[in-house]
């Protein structure tokens, strides 16, 4: 029998970690309902799907939109008839300080990296309930730990991840839903390839990831197949005592201080 066999996902998110965790679980048994904002990605992740016989949806869905988010959940019980994990992967990542960052520009990082994780817990967790529980996996990030310059709105959303993550936690331990975060370090996924555009314009990409890897002690950045491995874990029954914990993917790099 499979680790997954018989259980229902969602994970939002339909590149890069989301991508991969909704792969991971699927080929773990797990029936999974990915949603994401980006028609081209999802499209091909139900292909990618169908091509190596797993049981994944991708359906189109803006996270940060109440009806949205409730309409997924629906069709996701509808379909498979009960819910029993939550992966929260979606993101984006706006630069600049908080002069430079507009006020829309702001909500809407807030809407997407940390509102999505309430509405996914206020529609999801009721149909959790339903059938003893799960577990609910936040994607967090090591600058919600310790940031870069010019990052405001997407340090601020990341750090107050941990914070929602255990507060559902404790809330719903009764209910026997686990909540964790994770928090990467860099992966090789298209947003990194967008903050490599951002702080090297005009270099190639490959090298400004080897910069980015240098920073990391293990001396590379991660993949997304390698978080992906990490939530498995933490979705499964494998780690039933681990709740309201943040689970660090990070090649070591918030391991060490600035002085060399």
């Amino acid at each position: 029998m499979k680790e997954f066999e018989n259980r229902v996902a969602i994970v939002t998110g339909t590149t890069g970690i989301g991508r991969a965790i909704a792969k991971r679980l699927a080929s773990g048994g797990c029936s999974v309902v990915s949603c994401g904002i980006e028609a081209p990605a999802n499209h091909e992740l139900h292909l990618e799907a169908q091509a190596n016989g797993l049981t994944l949806l991708a359906v189109e869905c803006d996270v940060s939109e109440p009806d949205q988010v409730r309409s997924v959940v629906a069709k996701t019980v509808a379909t498979h008839g009960r819910l029993d994990i939550i992966v929260n992967a979606a993101a984006i990542h706006p630069f600049g300080t908080a002069v430079e960052t507009d006020p829309e520009t702001w909500n809407r990082c807030m809407a997407v990296n940390l509102g999505s994780i309430f509405l996914l817990a206020h529609f999801g967790i009721p149909e959790m309930k339903k059938h003893d529980g799960g577990s609910i996996l936040n994607l967090s990030s090591v600058q919600g730990h310790a940031c870069q310059r010019g990052v405001a709105a997407y340090a601020t959303s990341k750090g107050a991840i941990h914070s929602l993550t255990r507060a559902l936690a404790l809330d719903h331990a009764a209910d026997h839903i686990r909540v964790n975060s994770i928090s990467p370090g860099s992966i090789r996924t298209p947003m990194l390839a967008r903050s490599a555009a951002h702080f090297g314009p005009g270099q190639p990409v490959d090298a400004i990831f080897e910069r980015f890897g240098a920073a990391h002690p293990l001396g590379r950045i991660g993949t997304p197949e390698e978080v992906a491995e990490l939530a498995a874990f933490l979705a499964s029954d494998k780690a039933g005592f681990c709740t309201g914990g943040d689970y660090l993917v990070d090649g070591g790099l918030l391991a060490g201080i600035g002085v060399q």
